[in-house]
């Protein structure tokens, strides 16, 4: 795969992605395209983004400290699961009785769950898990994520071949 910047999917409250005022921040054109830049290259120097920006490199490094303060981005390595050991992904309907905040909490400080979301519609939350092969799959799903208390039932959607996964949909 490739590193960039991606926007933060992690289970930091809300509000520390927030300004002071409670509201999120203002992203002016000149940030939008910094964070276009590293999305294509997140080892892009600051430099060459500057140059495309209309910036100079000190500009473009304060706003990118800025941008990851704020919870904006972060800028990561995204590697293909397969090749690092991980044979096994799934995503995981998950039913509720009670605090869905809660639950998706306690499923947020699981390692393997890589992606947590609450929805609306047939499921309470949506969990994608990330395991090293079908055995530990079942044990995080039967053994850990039915057990969070609150937890009513699951359905999993077990991946056969994943043909698409980017995290360059820019600032649309």
């Amino acid at each position: 795969m490739h590193s960039g910047a991606v926007a933060s999917r992690s289970a930091e409250p809300k509000d520390s992605r927030e300004s002071r005022n409670g509201s999120s921040p203002q992203l002016d054109a000149v940030s939008l395209a910094i964070i276009e830049q590293l999305q294509e290259d997140g080892r892009r120097p600051y430099a060459a983004i500057g140059k495309a920006v209309g910036l100079s490199e000190a500009a473009v490094r304060q706003r990118v400290q800025k941008l990851l303060d704020q919870g904006v981005m972060q800028i990561v390595a995204v590697t293909d699961p397969l090749t690092v050991g991980f044979r096994r992904q799934a995503m995981v309907g998950v039913n509720v009785e009670g605090d869905v905040e809660a639950v998706a909490d306690a499923l947020s400080a699981m390692s393997e769950c890589e992606y947590v979301v609450m929805t609306a519609g047939s499921f309470d939350l949506m969990v994608e898990i990330v395991c090293e092969d079908d055995d530990h799959l079942l044990e995080v799903i039967n053994k850990r994520i039915r057990a969070v208390p609150g937890v009513r039932s699951t359905e999993s959607f077990v991946y056969l071949k994943l043909k698409k996964q980017t995290y360059m949909w820019g600032t649309r």
